[in-house]
């Protein structure tokens, strides 16, 4: 059988170490008795750990060269080997509306992608591992204060619980990466109402991180395009700390803020 040939414009460096392999697929033990989708599982190094595990399995590939090869190793899995590109599925579609686990070794250029999309379906989605770039999964676990905690840091958290399991060297791939890998295991935590609103919550973040060197007084301005806020709004305690500075909670409190300031401050249309 003829190996697949990792392809640089999807991003895949082939993981080779079967410990590894694994220690990923077992991650997805701490969300028992739920379906797995595996994203971009290659030639299978991850699949086949998570195939013995007993539980309802979809694996969704891109790319029709490892679709054709893992339709003739697994030929157990065929119906279950789905050839789309996950960031345009309906993922409510997938287990018939049930709730699964997401894994996967991600690709390296798309993960922060890959997990827009889980946030978009966190409902159906209780549970997320698997391996990414070291320097995105140092991000993901940040905590407040630290140079690494950015929007990925506080948009995830607000909704998952952030585990940073362990490290992957370069050596272990074909071909290898230039940086190296991380194992992360993110689990829904008991949030279910944010507090403010999820969109402008969002724009908050970005907009604050966009300009992360400058106080919130001078980041949030592009936020009111008819006009500045308000010398009160702007003479805020918060308003003098930078966008790292804050917790989860302090930026749910500031959506709310700028989101009152917004419906006094006209704002222009389009």
């Amino acid at each position: 059988m003829r190996t697949v040939r990792p392809k640089k414009n999807l991003g895949q460096h082939f993981l080779t170490d079967l410990n590894i392999a694994k220690a990923i697929a077992d991650t997805v033990d701490a969300c028992p008795d739920i379906p797995v989708l595996e994203v971009g599982p290659g030639m299978g190094v991850l699949t086949q750990f998570l195939m013995p595990k007993g539980r309802e399995l979809k694996v969704v590939e891109i790319d029709a060269e490892s679709v054709a090869y893992l339709n003739e190793k697994y030929p157990s899995l065929r119906p279950s080997i789905v050839g789309e590109d996950f960031l345009r599925m309906d993922l409510g579609k997938l287990f018939e509306g049930r709730k699964f686990v997401l894994t996967g070794n991600y690709p390296y250029d798309i993960s922060s992608q890959i997990f827009f999309k889980m946030l978009d379906n966190k409902e159906l989605i209780p549970c997320c591992t698997g391996m990414i770039q070291r320097e995105v999964a140092q991000r993901m676990a940040s905590a407040p204060g630290s140079k690494a905690y950015g929007i990925l840091s506080v948009l995830i958290q607000a909704w998952y619980d952030v585990e940073y399991l362990f490290t992957v060297d370069e050596n272990v791939f074909n071909p290898p990466p230039k940086v190296k890998s991380a194992v992360i295991r993110m689990t829904r935590n008991g949030v279910t109402d944010l507090g403010c609103d999820w969109t402008l919550f969002r724009r908050v973040v970005k907009t604050a991180f966009n300009q992360r060197r400058k106080m919130l007084r001078g980041s949030l301005k592009p936020l009111f395009t008819g006009g500045a806020p308000g010398k009160d709004f702007l003479a805020r305690d918060i308003m003098s700390k930078r966008p790292e500075q804050l917790t989860i909670q302090q930026f749910v409190e500031l959506t709310n803020m700028v989101e009152e300031e917004l419906r006094t401050t006209p704002q222009e249309l389009g």
